[in-house]
């Protein structure tokens, strides 16, 4: 299938299989659950040199633009100084970013804006950006991404403890780029205890399975998900991928006819079609 046998809608990325055995093994969860949002000793201690990482990391950035970009960066810059309005500043100064496709440096002024304005929806923004950012940094840059990520939704959580999401996607950073995944695997497993009907937390989950091949685990998971959110269709994709990878074609075919049938992009429909018709004659 042309760019859609294999899914490519997993938002969890990294190889942990390690990890993620342990993830769904039969084990207890840390015993520090008391304070399962608190930041590790290393991160709190380290949170400076992060800072000074990332303003590293956007100053190269910087250099690497053609002339005209850079006089329009340095505009935006004066304005995030003087302008009366920060936020349309800010707003600015990421939509900038983000053309130049240069996630990571749009997530460090998302950041700024928090900072100048610290409301859960900044912090969580913030967060959201830094892990959106890992998925197109360089290897090398990765770490430092989850590190600030997980600092931008511990700030989420401080304002506002009961905020799911925040704290799934925290773990999720945690279990990926950190030094501490059984902290992150800690925090997912405490979150499922009162909110097992998360649709955040059961597609992380899913997408733990999928990477470690525990493929009924994933096939559980996916299934959970739309039972929660039936129009999460991206989810027959997944059962259809599971379900093949397990050798059972007939439910993969049905998971893929379920998915071309509620897809809107026509290409996409063929695509599928045509994959089912090899599936069918392989």
């Amino acid at each position: 299938m042309k760019s859609v046998n294999k899914t490519q809608l997993i938002v969890i990325s990294g190889s942990l299989v390690l990890i993620v055995l342990l993830l769904f093994a039969n084990t207890q969860p840390p015993k520090n659950q008391d304070k399962p949002m608190a930041m590790s000793e290393h991160a709190g201690n380290s949170a400076a040199s992060a800072s000074a990482s990332i303003t590293t990391l956007v100053e190269a950035a910087k250099s690497k633009l053609t002339p005209a970009q850079k006089e329009l960066i340095s505009k935006l810059e004066g304005a995030l100084k003087t302008a009366p309005d920060k936020k349309t500043a800010y707003e600015n100064m990421v939509n900038e970013w983000d053309d130049l496709k240069k996630q990571d440096v749009a997530a460090y002024y998302v950041e700024q804006a928090a900072i100048v304005s610290p409301t859960e929806t900044n912090w969580m923004e913030a967060g959201n950006r830094y892990y959106g950012a890992t998925r197109f940094a360089q290897e090398a840059d990765r770490p430092l991404l989850f590190g600030k990520a997980i600092g931008c939704y511990e700030k989420t959580i401080t304002i506002n403890p009961k905020n799911v999401d925040a704290k799934v996607n925290m773990g999720a950073c945690y279990v990926e780029g950190s030094s501490d995944p059984m902290k992150g695997i800690g925090i997912l497993k405490d979150v499922e205890k009162t909110d097992s009907n998360n649709v955040n937390l059961q597609l992380n989950f899913a997408f733990f399975s999928e990477k470690s091949g525990q493929w009924d685990k994933a096939i559980a998971r996916f299934q959970k998900v739309l039972k929660i959110q039936p129009d999460f269709i991206e989810a027959y994709l997944h059962l259809a991928d599971a379900y093949e990878q397990k050798g059972d074609k007939q439910k993969a075919i049905e998971y893929y006819e379920k998915y071309k049938n509620l897809v809107d992009d026509a290409s996409t429909k063929t695509d599928i079609q045509d994959y089912i018709n090899k599936l069918k004659n392989s």
